[in-house]
């Protein structure tokens, strides 16, 4: 914020004009003046004692009555201890409002053609189930944090890699072999996801039966499992799979392509795309490559069984299982090879942002120590994107068991839901039916998202569908209200012949909410960044959140269209519209549309 700079380079200039010592622009360190107190910005004056010999209060006094007789940003000041809350003059808000009124996208960076060129996974579904409430917000989450990182500059490409392939795809293909009746999406009228997850949680009920039965003969659980025909069936699938068995591999290709179209509808039913995808199918090979390379350096070593392993007890972790004794691989394995492919194709790739739930923390921490035994540069500079687990109020989801909350319901939930609020409210009134499905699609959409992407990403969070549609509180119907709101006010004004000048003058006289509201939509800018260099979309929207009802105080409390004076009218015109382009940008970068009309 200029306004800052402006006053940091005035505090360097008082102290070396009071105490004839030099501090830098960090050293004059400003903050938000906390809310119980007047002002906009404070300095904490105790780094300063040493060089002004005094106690806290009276250095702070005399700096602040050096700042209110030497420039024209400070109106007042006050003291309190070691705090100076300066109060700035109404002229340099009216100047930053000007500013922003004047940048184009203010806020958001340009992406210049030779900017860092990064590259962020997310999603990574298995072929063998439909999307769950888990890879809502692993997509969401994704998506936010790529547009985060465009809006500060960096080229982004958003990539999927889709585990294809594996014993749990062959779980969902051995069920449909052996139970199907050749049922295909056409002839049960479901999705391909759908269906081919409702074969992964049959196989998993009749697998439980055969333990049960084995269990009852008096097997252990060990040794039932052991024993199981049914899992023997599904690891000789998965060895024919590898070794190119054609019926095996034309009943994978079959059932792969149900779910990619199933896929692609949720995916865009959640607004999410992707540049690049990437199968474990296609690169698990590389990767298996990589390793039986590094085996004969002595990057890793096989045991007795044939397995090969990762020695990392040097880097304070255990063993690595990297090869199977089948000679199957691992997701390991399969990770090292697509980042290979990933660097190999993308010469002037600067980042890899992997976005994975916190339960595979420890994977991604072997993937980084592997990449770099093997010698790969990129591999201590991968970036794990580590998240927490998303429950329902009634608890953890199992996919095996079939209680996982799927996606495409709990889309279909929300905007139905979103419907009826809206309609119980009023506010879908004098709307036709396709405007009224259209902002009950946005309403739902955007109640669903800003409710996951308000949380900060490290921690877990439960996700309650009827809190999260409330057009009141920090939700994402409330922000849409409030944007629809500032819409409405800028119709009205058009309709009454108003226009909002390029330049507003500085001798209005504002408010403290005015100017309160002016600095807040000034940390736009400062919010972005913050959220590209944290990787925390959560900053976003609860920056935003906060923007909103400080606009809601400040409509409630000023006159905008009835205010007599024209130029206070045209600057509250003005600052209405700002606050209403950074709402749009804003909610944008979450992912979520705002609608003009509620």
């Amino acid at each position: 914020m200029k306004i800052e700079i402006s006053l940091q380079q005035s505090v360097v200039n008082a102290i070396e004009s009071l105490y004839g010592q030099t501090i830098t622009l960090e050293q004059a360190l400003l903050q938000k003046t906390k809310k119980e107190f007047d002002g906009h910005l404070t300095l904490v004056v105790f780094p300063f004692l040493k060089m002004s010999k005094k106690g806290p209060e009276q250095t702070a006094q005399e700096i602040g009555e050096w700042l209110e007789k030497n420039t024209t940003e400070i109106s007042s000041f006050n003291v309190i201890k070691g705090f100076l809350n300066l109060s700035v003059a109404t002229p340099c808000w009216i100047d930053l409002l000007n500013e922003i009124h004047s940048t184009q996208d203010f806020g958001i960076q340009k992406v210049g053609v030779n900017a860092p060129l990064v590259m962020v996974e997310y999603s990574s579904p298995n072929t063998n189930k439909p999307l769950h409430l888990g890879h809502v917000r692993n997509n969401l989450l994704g998506f936010s944090l790529s547009e985060v990182l465009k809006a500060n500059g960096f080229r982004v490409l958003k990539t999927n890699i889709v585990n294809d392939r594996g014993i749990h795809i062959c779980k969902s293909m051995l069920a449909w072999q052996k139970w199907g009746n050749g049922e295909t999406p056409e002839s049960s009228g479901k999705k391909g996801d759908h269906l081919v997850g409702d074969y992964y949680v049959l196989f998993d009920k009749h697998y439980k039966a055969e333990l049960s039965e084995l269990q009852a003969k008096g097997f252990s659980k060990e040794e039932a499992e052991a024993k199981s025909l049914l899992m023997a069936e599904a690891r000789e699938m998965l060895r024919k799979w590898e070794d190119g068995d054609e019926p095996t591999v034309y009943l994978w290709k079959m059932m792969n392509q149900w779910v990619y179209a199933g896929f692609d509808v949720t995916y865009k039913k959640l607004g999410v795309d992707f540049d690049e995808i990437y199968y474990e199918s296609e690169t698990y090979l590389d990767g298996k490559e990589t390793v039986l390379k590094g085996l004969d350096q002595d990057v890793f070593y096989r045991k007795e069984d044939g397995s090969v392993w990762a020695d990392l007890t040097g880097e304070g972790l255990d063993h690595k299982l990297l090869l199977r004794s089948d000679g199957t691989s691992v997701y390991m394995t399969q990770d090292i090879g697509t980042a290979q492919q990933r660097f190999k194709a993308h010469k002037d790739l600067s980042k890899m942002i992997y976005v994975v739930g916190n339960e595979q923390n420890y994977h991604f921490q072997v993937l980084s120590i592997v990449l770099d035994k093997l010698g790969y540069e990129f591999g201590k500079g991968l970036v794990h994107f580590s998240y927490g687990m998303v429950e329902l109020p009634e608890g953890k989801m199992k996919s095996r068991e079939g209680t996982v909350v799927d996606a495409d319901d709990l889309v279909e939930e929300m905007v139905s839901t979103a419907k009826v609020t809206s309609e119980e409210l009023g506010k879908l009134d004098g709307a036709t039916e396709d405007e009224a499905n259209n902002i009950a699609r946005i309403v739902g959409m955007g109640a669903l998202k800003y409710f996951i992407l308000k949380v900060d990403p490290k921690k877990n969070m439960t996700f309650n569908p009827k809190e999260s549609i409330d057009f009141n509180g920090n939700t994402g119907p409330f922000i849409q209200y409030t944007y629809a709101r500032i819409q409405s006010v800028m119709r009205k004004a058009t309709d009454l012949g108003l226009s909002i000048p390029q330049t507003l003058s500085n001798d209005i006289v504002l408010t403290t909410k005015e100017q309160n509201l002016i600095q807040l939509a000034a940390d736009y800018s400062v919010t972005v960044k913050q959220a590209g260099d944290e990787y925390n979309p959560a900053l976003i929207a609860n920056y935003i959140y906060d923007l909103v009802k400080e606009y809601n105080q400040f409509y409630h409390d000023h006159s905008i269209l009835k205010e007599d004076d024209a130029n206070l009218k045209s600057f509250r015109l003005m600052l209405s519209q700002e606050v209403g382009k950074i709402v749009k940008s804003g909610m944008s970068l979450l992912g979520i549309e705002v609608p003009d009309r509620m």
